[in-house]
């Protein structure tokens, strides 16, 4: 049976019962919404409760992210979770302000550690500490160009049995274009190549929000 389109009513029904919303990812939400275009950047809150299920689910304890901007994914996992503890990832100081604001007022802060770095080198780091295994599930949602090195950092830093998603693995139907030779959608586009022919992992893609590439590492 083929996925139901996207309608207008069925996008409301989704809103209404599709997820439940803790006050302060829903103020998260909102108040990121009205900064502009960039609000872009943040996930949709069916995809936070869906983040937060799979984490329940894997007995995720260590988490790891690449690109938090203004916090809903962390805050998302570190809700559903209350043993997890969880290292984002980010190069601005701006936007993780804010989401450090949104930790606080949930009380998870304490377990939110926040590197503010060049991905590649924080992951680099977390390798050379002997964190290899050590995470139960990895969110990639940043640099486009830089999602195929993210991934396989990811690889070795979570553990067999744990789950890397993917964020934007349609980037807005563009992937499914050959004529579009964006930088950022080329890189996509072959990194959802690469994982779906990957045989460390089990994956999957899910057609919910900018699509989700789910690996599941063997």
């Amino acid at each position: 049976m083929k996925s139901a389109p996207m309608t207008p009513v069925l996008a409301g029904y989704i809103d209404s019962i599709g997820y439940r919303e803790h006050p302060v990812l829903a103020q998260c939400r909102t108040e990121t919404a009205a900064m502009g275009d960039i609000a872009i950047m943040q996930i949709s809150p069916e995809q936070g409760a869906v983040m937060g299920v799979l984490a329940k689910a894997i007995g995720v304890r260590r988490y790891l992210e690449i690109g938090t901007f203004t916090g809903y994914s962390a805050l998302a996992i570190a809700l559903a979770v209350p043993v997890a503890r969880l290292d984002c990832c980010d190069v601005s100081e701006e936007y993780t302000g804010k989401a450090q604001a949104y930790w606080m007022a949930a009380g998870v802060v304490d377990r939110i550690a926040l590197h503010l770095a060049p991905g590649t080198q924080t992951l680099d780091r977390f390798i050379a500490d002997g964190r290899a295994g050590a995470y139960d599930m990895a969110f990639i949602d940043a640099d486009k160009q830089s999602y195929d090195a993210y991934y396989e950092r990811a690889l070795t830093l979570v553990r067999p049995g744990g789950l890397i998603a993917i964020d934007n693995a349609f980037m807005f139907g563009a992937v499914a274009d050959e004529t579009i030779t964006d930088d950022g959608i080329v890189a996509i586009r072959a990194l959802n190549a690469k994982v779906h022919a990957d045989d460390r992992v089990d994956a999957a893609l899910m057609p919910m929000a900018d699509g989700i590439m789910l690996a599941l590492k063997r």
